[in-house]
């Protein structure tokens, strides 16, 4: 690229669109553009962060060459667009979930297969610094094997997303309710810790949130091959809280995102020994992932999530579905 910034384009510019324009922006190390098929929403970034906008994709990719893309339109056409710019040669990343079903996972990964440009999910966990820090006790093993795992999670969905009726959460089909939007940050973090999801037990309902039909509650239950996991889940308590948690055979693990902290407690301490784990703003995990895809893209090693990890986690939001719905549950398979 010759000294000159990467070019980066921001397809779809709803709440997280507008927060990936932004944080790309905060690095100081790509130009970058918008393209919003709204035209208020496309007026209103491109004047508010003074990037040029396109109203549509070809328009985008007619009138430049972008060496990157992020992709943040609703979940079911994650992947159609995803073709459309990887064939011209873009780098991508692309907003959780992967897509609504495996079809088409497959075509883009032929693809990939073929052109070999960076391609990388953004499941922002994985820069969250307490997850990354059980990741390095784990990977060291000084707790020797995980044995059970579980995440605890809730928040007040109209607080952080006011506009949830307007958008893709109204509706399975594009991605909504909260197996498939708030779950995939959940499952695919504990997949990180403690390997991929092989079974799914999923009870889910519609509680609370007004406005909606689709599930603001889920209880789940799984395995990890060895290790037990559980999954519980609102979107209608008061508190925004998130906490993991690792028992092993030596010791355990948590990490607490609302205090800030992660802790280790091994057999024979006293008490919980605690490790601060600041994320002074949402924004700022979101500029760490900006500069890990960018690293990404120059050959880099990151730790942005991969395709076939987030198929997998996929694999599970679809399992969780079904067993949901029929009152079973549901085998995972890994990719080998």
């Amino acid at each position: 690229m010759g000294g000159m910034k990467p070019k980066i384009l921001v397809i779809g510019c709803g709440s997280i669109g507008e927060r990936h324009l932004r944080c790309f922006q905060r690095t100081g190390r790509a130009e970058v553009f918008a393209c919003e098929m709204n035209p208020g929403l496309l007026q209103k970034v491109t004047q508010q962060y003074q990037v040029t906008g396109f109203p549509d994709v070809g328009a985008a990719l007619n009138a430049e060459r972008f060496d990157g893309i992020v992709i943040c339109v609703p979940a079911n056409l994650h992947i159609r667009i995803a073709l459309q710019c990887y064939r011209q040669g873009a780098a991508l990343l692309i907003e959780k979930p992967l897509s609504t079903g495996l079809a088409e996972v497959e075509e883009l990964r032929q693809e990939i297969a073929q052109r070999k440009q960076f391609v990388r999910v953004a499941f922002v966990y994985h820069f969250q610094p307490g997850i990354k820090a059980m990741r390095e006790v784990l990977r060291q093993g000084t707790l020797g094997r995980p044995l059970q795992a579980g995440a605890v999670v809730g928040q007040h969905f109209p607080t952080f997303r006011p506009a949830y009726r307007q958008i893709y959460y109204t509706r399975h089909e594009t991605g909504g309710g909260a197996i498939q939007d708030m779950m995939p940050h959940l499952v695919n973090a504990m997949e990180w810790l403690v390997g991929p999801s092989t079974r799914v037990y999923c009870e889910a309902g519609h509680q609370a949130l007004e406005g909606v039909t689709v599930e603001d509650t889920v209880s789940a239950a799984g395995r990890n091959g060895d290790v037990l996991t559980t999954y519980t889940l609102n979107q209608f308590q008061a508190p925004n809280e998130a906490t993991f948690s690792v028992h092993c055979e030596r010791g355990s693990l948590k990490a607490e995102l609302h205090e800030q902290r992660w802790g280790m407690f091994q057999h024979g301490a006293a008490a919980w020994e605690y490790h601060p784990a600041v994320v002074k703003e949402r924004d700022d995990l979101f500029v760490v992932q900006a500069n890990a895809f960018l690293d990404g893209m120059a050959g880099a090693e990151t730790d942005l999530a991969t395709l076939d990890e987030a198929e997998q986690t996929l694999k599970f939001s679809l399992g969780a579905l079904e067993s949901w719905r029929t009152g079973k549950p549901v085998e995972i398979g890994v990719r080998r």
